[in-house]
């Protein structure tokens, strides 16, 4: 039985999601959850509700021992692009890029 949970463009750059989604890669539900609440990083937070709905839909699903979760597979995918454009001197502008992610996390059972 596995669940899953996907986030699509989130405002965090993929290369730093892809840190955290290694630090809990394999762990269970519970110690990878513990890990997120403790990391200071941004993408830590948004990645500790994407678990929690992971889990929500297990328990949809009918698993029947939430405590033997772990997750199976988690990944971070480049979303699309936001370009803004700065001023600078002398009426030039600077390019600003604003990346989004899309998360996936799959849970399955022991």
């Amino acid at each position: 039985m596995e669940a899953v949970a996907k986030l699509k463009t989130a405002r965090l750059s993929p290369r730093k999601a892809r840190l955290i989604a290694d630090m809990i890669r394999g762990k269970g539900v519970q110690e990878a959850l513990n890990n997120l609440q403790f990391s200071p990083q941004k993408p830590a937070g948004v990645i500790r509700k994407l678990v929690q709905s992971a889990v929500a839909n297990a328990e949809q699903k009918g698993v029947s021992d939430v405590d033997q979760l772990f997750v199976k597979t988690i990944f971070v995918d480049q979303g699309p692009v936001l370009r803004r454009f700065i001023p600078r001197a002398m009426g030039r502008a600077s390019k600003i890029r604003k990346p989004t992610s899309h998360i996936t996390v799959v849970l399955a059972e022991k």
